[in-house]
């Protein structure tokens, strides 16, 4: 993601080359503005992403902040992926995007199992918060030449969370179901971010 930003930053100052050569002022702008855009959307996932690593790791003390961050987190997981199968054009990606539906939602139907049964506080998030619609309005806007890239990174980012709060909950949590719930899940998270590594 990084190698991203710094390829938008020389295609920017390219720009601003081509405009002192007697480029067209206002075709100079518009390729300023198409990628300055990409570079906040880019540093937009990467603010994300650290954020949700502290929000990981203080949900996992919290039983209520955990059940909110999984529920948040797999409707997240499978929006994203829905995307990355209309969109992706790779083979590898969009066998990744399906195994990660698959897997969360079996995640959700045992988190909600739980919530109904009595197992565990609700209730469950019915809707993505904003941080979280953000990554998808991120996504929907993505280039076909960048989608892939976009969609990967984002995932990297979100498994890290995940991960980071779910076996925070399994070591540290106070609800017994919701543990062994979180521990159930952490090889899967893990199996996902080994897959979408090897792809990015």
């Amino acid at each position: 993601m990084y190698r991203q930003l710094l390829t938008g930053a020389a295609a920017l100052a390219l720009c601003v080359s081509l405009a002192a050569c007697g480029q067209k002022a206002e075709e100079t702008t518009d390729a300023a503005k198409t990628e300055a855009g990409q570079a906040v959307d880019q540093t937009q996932d990467a603010a994300g992403a650290a954020v949700g690593k502290g929000a990981g790791a203080v949900a996992a003390v919290s039983t209520d902040a955990f059940v909110k961050l999984a529920g948040t987190a797999g409707m997240y997981e499978i929006e994203a992926s829905k995307i990355a199968l209309k969109r992706s054009a790779n083979s590898g990606v969009k066998k990744a995007a399906q195994a990660i539906i698959d897997d969360h939602t079996k995640a959700a139907a045992e988190l909600k199992a739980l919530v109904d049964g009595g197992k565990a506080p609700g209730p469950l998030p019915t809707a993505l918060d904003d941080r979280n619609k953000g990554f998808i309005d991120n996504l929907n806007s993505a280039t076909a030449a960048d989608f892939d890239d976009r969609y990967l990174d984002q995932q990297t980012a979100a498994h890290n969370e995940a991960l980071t709060a779910f076996k925070g909950y399994a070591d540290g949590g106070d609800n017994a179901d919701l543990k062994v719930f979180a521990a159930k899940t952490v090889p899967v998270l893990e199996m996902h971010k080994k897959m979408i590594e090897g792809l990015d």
